[in-house]
């Protein structure tokens, strides 16, 4: 079947309501039969616990020439901040590419297929919305019609759009290394996709890969045989 990238025209996706013209564009990945997990409720960490705190930081070495840095947030989204770390130590996120990347809105990945249609072998997530808003350098989780649908699947915002503010889990933050982010090929999908090389957690100390690997023309990594992403069907226009 077909993917449709534009989510704007599904129904039921996304905001759920009437939108704006500005919010028919959000983010959006194809839903999946797999149930959302729920895990306990914890205490909101303060952000003496984790601002700065290696542990929660989240390092993205771009194919675009340089890496990332994205400041979590585990006060408000600590389920999904704890998926994309464990998917980050898994090597999941290794070589994965953007997908979906529009102009003055936002950049996709997460999906190993680089079609929107692909995930994680683990279950969805069940959604932590919060008040933090979806301004520049926001990262914030994909998801499908059902709000308990995100899964690995994330972006970064190139530009404001308050229209998504509590309708995607907002899960952190860029904090340095932007540039890479606005160098990111664009398209949906681009002619040429961009790709995270690497994905750690700061605290782990991975050293960035070589100045030749971060190069939109270097081969991707092999994939890792022990990470499978869970077939997804297209999303209906």
């Amino acid at each position: 079947m077909k993917l449709i990238f534009r989510p704007l025209a599904l129904t039921g996706l996304a905001l759920g309501l009437a939108l704006s013209a500005a919010a028919q564009d959000a983010p959006a990945v194809a839903p999946d039969a797999a149930p959302a997990t729920e895990a306990p409720a914890a205490p909101a960490m303060t952000p003496d616990q984790y601002i700065g705190n290696p542990e929660y930081m989240l390092n993205l070495d771009l194919s675009t020439g340089g890496r990332v840095v994205i400041q979590l947030y585990p006060n408000v989204a600590p389920n999904h901040v704890a998926r994309v770390k464990e998917l980050a130590r898994d090597g999941f996120y290794n070589g994965v590419k953007f997908h979906r990347v529009i102009d003055g809105f936002m950049a996709q990945t997460g999906d190993p297929s680089a079609t929107g249609q692909g995930g994680s072998a683990l279950p969805d997530l069940k959604a932590e919305f919060n008040a933090v808003p979806h301004l520049r350098g926001t990262v914030s989780m994909a998801r499908a019609q059902s709000p308990d649908s995100a899964n690995s699947q994330f972006f970064i915002m190139l530009q404001p759009r308050f229209a998504l503010d509590r309708n995607y889990t907002v899960f952190g933050r860029v904090v340095s290394g932007m540039e890479y982010v606005d160098a990111i090929k664009r398209g949906e999908p681009p002619p040429v996709m961009s790709r995270m090389v690497q994905v750690s957690v700061a605290a782990d100390n991975k050293p960035m890969p070589p100045a030749s690997a971060l190069t939109e023309d270097a081969p991707p990594p092999a994939a890792d045989a022990n990470i499978g992403a869970a077939p997804r069907n297209a999303p209906i226009r």
